[in-house]
């Protein structure tokens, strides 16, 4: 029992006195005097509690917040300074850079082939005009020496027999220079043009066109479904992954000079393993471990999107890179639709993809764990099913279905650092369409995006097709917020 207990009632208030004040009562055994009739007490040994020790902590953690504020405004200053001296030393080397922007291109068919003779006029502010004509290469080029919008038009009269502007709204093209010195391409698209071909050719080849937009759509919204079905993660970082798929074929094809069908392959197993395995186990399952909710996930893969982004731009450059064996390849007449023979093979190969994927989830034991892991992770995980394995092979499976999406896109139409950018709105708007977490949804929403947004351009111009899978996504989203093929859940 201890000592303290023992002392007078006197004592005690003496004690509790000197704690409100701040001391305290230090009793040392040479000062204890325990009589057998009662306790003294040396008042004595009353001493601050504010001693030495604790005073020159908190002069020394003054001294670093005094220090730490003056850093602050030391780097702050000289940050400042840099800022305004760079904004200067950019201010001359702009003026000095100032030279005259380029404005240039060529006119050719829609096999390549130049024309030559061809007039363009080109007006802009205060008065700019100048006639040009292409050269035997179908080259043309104009010097510009003042900022603003000029306009380019092409005479389309000197164009000949069987060629015109596959869009005669197009005759004009609309140039904006806001800085001198940086050249710009202005490219006048030249086909057969809708002159020559009826609305129901047009709509046919467009609907051609759409069911290829769609598979590719349906490859990368199955495995971005089936990911969400088994963690409930969306994955703003998806299309990053049908960027490096096409990434890795060009630099397996055109850099290290393999075959196309040898490149294929590789990619699709790299961009797997790199984008399903490696990014599963070294990102999302610690982040799951930790239990972090899906909304900091999602933050997550949106930071992660921009940062692979702009990594590939460092890399690979902003151009978009054709597969030299296959660029330039002629169409496949069939009936009244044309279609070349690239997009036959890998249509073909993408629609095997599928079937694959979809008995492999309902015929494989790994395809209905992970369908079991989808409706109930919690009970298929008490039934013996290891759901760990079971979202690493999902998440594999997802990232080589989306590697050969855009294999399709880049042996197709070549490929961008902006590729998988541009196709996530459509991935979203398909599995929004078809509802979240169904396989088969996924599907039927790519196909109806694919068809909508290429059928579109008979109605509006070609750089507003996109705006119409938006259009359906936020109807979807009011009327309908399950998808077509997804089951009313009760929320709260």
């Amino acid at each position: 029992m201890h000592l303290k207990n023992y002392l007078p009632d006197s004592c005690r208030k003496i004690d509790q006195l000197a704690k409100v004040i701040g001391y305290r009562v230090r009793l040392s055994q040479s000062e204890w005097i325990v009589p057998r009739i009662g306790i003294n007490l040396n008042l004595e040994s009353v001493v601050s509690t504010k001693n030495s020790q604790f005073v020159e902590g908190s002069k020394s953690r003054n001294r670093r917040l005094a220090f730490r504020k003056s850093s602050s405004s030391v780097i702050f200053l000289l940050l400042s300074l840099s800022s305004i001296f760079f904004s200067i030393s950019n201010a001359s080397n702009a003026n000095a850079a100032e030279t005259a922007t380029k404005l240039y291109g060529t006119v050719s068919d829609k096999d390549g082939v130049a024309i030559p003779n061809v007039g363009i006029a080109v007006t802009g502010p205060e008065g700019f005009t100048k006639d040009l004509t292409t050269d035997s290469q179908g080259n043309w080029e104009v010097e510009i020496l003042t900022k603003g919008t000029f306009n380019l038009t092409i005479n389309q009269d000197d164009l000949p027999d069987g060629q015109s502007l596959t869009d005669p709204t197009k005759s004009t093209i609309r140039a904006n220079v806001f800085m001198l010195g940086v050249d710009l391409k202005i490219l006048f698209p030249i086909g057969p043009g809708v002159a020559a071909a009826s609305l129901l050719e047009r709509s046919a080849q467009l609907a051609v066109d759409g069911l290829i937009l769609g598979l590719v759509i349906g490859l990368a919204a199955l495995g971005l479904n089936l990911i969400f079905g088994t963690t409930g993660l969306t994955n703003f970082a998806h299309g990053e992954i049908l960027t490096l798929g096409g990434l890795l074929t060009y630099y397996l094809s055109a850099i290290v000079k393999l075959p196309v069908v040898i490149a294929v392959p590789i990619a699709i197993l790299l961009g797997a393993f790199i984008s399903g395995f490696l990014q599963d186990r070294y990102l999302w399952k610690p982040l799951r471990k930790r239990g972090t909710g899906l909304i900091a996930m999602l933050v997550v893969s949106i930071g992660l999107a921009i940062f692979l982004r702009y990594f590939f731009l460092f890399l690979f450059g902003g151009d978009t890179r054709q597969l030299p064996q296959y660029a330039g390849q002629a169409g496949l007449e069939l009936g009244i639709v044309s279609i070349t023979p690239k997009s036959i093979l890998t249509t073909s190969i993408g629609i095997v993809f599928i079937v694959l994927a979809t008995l492999w989830l309902l015929r494989t034991r790994m395809g209905k764990a992970s369908r079991a892991v989808s409706d109930n992770p919690a009970l298929a995980s008490a039934s013996g099913i290891d759901v760990q394995k079971v979202i690493r092979a999902v998440w594999v499976l997802g990232a080589g279905l989306a590697t050969y999406a855009g294999v399709i896109v880049t042996v197709n139409q070549g490929v961008s650092f902006l590729m998988g950018q541009d196709m996530l709105l459509l991935i979203f708007a398909a599995v929004t369409l078809g509802g979240l977490g169904t396989a088969n949804g996924a599907l039927v929403g790519s196909l109806i995006i694919g068809l909508f947004v290429q059928l579109s351009t008979l109605f509006i111009p070609t750089e507003l097709k996109y705006v119409g899978a938006l259009i359906i996504l936020i109807i979807i989203l009011i009327v309908r917020p399950q998808g077509i093929l997804g089951k009313k859940e009760r929320i709260g």
